[in-house]
């Protein structure tokens, strides 16, 4: 698989295996299964509750801990300085590891009531920062960061954030964000590559699926590649994780990516980091 190279030499899989809500009470088995297909970089935070299963798959795949690259994200009960130093040390007893290859803030505000969330943000990158100088990080980054957000660390850190995660997809692009993040020469990284199936019915994709001989996952995943976001989608089937690998082997043209680019809003989970949270 070819790799992207972080701003700090950092070379990681151009596509990940997202394990949040990954077949509930069957994901030591998805994540095995997803190791077997091909899939070396594997997104988890404290909050998935899947750390403990990524480390237990990984030893029974007979595999090296240098051959992965697990990420993880600090969660909003566990934002500030100590509280930082305290959850990052329990990520590693759940991986069973010493290092991990990418750490993110999971959301830049605890909740909307906190007036203080820069400050907050500020104290717990800085207790990031340690861990990175110390070797236990190889990557910082944010999730969930919009540009007002991710200004505040920039502007105040001594390590720059390498990665950042949003929602991503044909649909929702967060154009002025993606602008942002590639200006920065942050790696964005798309969390719900594929809407959950919320835009595999329309009328563009099923058209683009059946021009490329692809499926509407496929269509998604490849759009984002090509886009330079790395896609971080998840399975549960051998077949849908091979499909989704094989999102590499075809390329859309350009006017098809600019179709797919223009879209009308379509697929929005309703997260947003300064609201409260849409029931679509």
């Amino acid at each position: 698989m070819r790799k992207i190279f972080l701003t700090n030499g950092l070379a990681i899989p151009e596509i990940g295996f997202g394990t949040y809500k990954a077949a509930p009470e069957e994901n030591i088995s998805v994540i095995s299964k997803a190791i077997e297909v091909g899939y070396r970089y594997f997104d988890t935070a404290s909050y998935y509750g899947t750390e403990k299963f990524i480390a237990e798959a990984i030893k029974q795949s007979g595999h090296g801990r240098e051959e992965f690259f697990i990420a993880s994200k600090l969660w909003k009960a566990d934002m500030g300085y100590e509280n930082t130093k305290a959850a990052f040390k329990k990520t590693l007893e759940n991986l069973q590891t010493d290092y991990v290859d990418v750490f993110m803030i999971h959301w830049p505000r605890p909740d909307l009531t906190r007036t203080d969330w820069k400050e907050l943000d500020i104290e717990t990158w800085h207790a990031m920062e340690e861990f990175y100088e110390q070797g236990k990080i190889r990557a910082l980054g944010l999730s969930n960061f919009l540009p007002h957000h991710a200004e505040n660390i920039i502007r105040n850190a001594k390590i720059l954030p390498t990665v950042a995660q949003l929602e991503f997809h044909p649909g929702h692009t967060q154009t002025f964000a993606l602008n942002y993040y590639r200006e920065k020469k942050i790696q964005l990284q798309a969390w719900s590559p594929i809407a959950r199936g919320r835009v595999a019915n329309d009328e563009l994709i099923l058209e683009l699926a059946h021009k490329y001989d692809a499926t509407a996952a496929q269509i998604c995943i490849r759009f984002c590649v090509q886009e330079g976001v790395m896609p971080l989608p998840k399975a549960s089937s051998l077949e849908r994780m091979r499909e989704n690998l094989a999102s590499l082997d075809f390329e859309i043209d350009e006017f098809d990516m600019m179709r797919l680019e223009n879209m009308p809003p379509l697929g929005w989970s309703g997260e947003h980091p300064d609201r409260e949270r849409i029931r679509n």
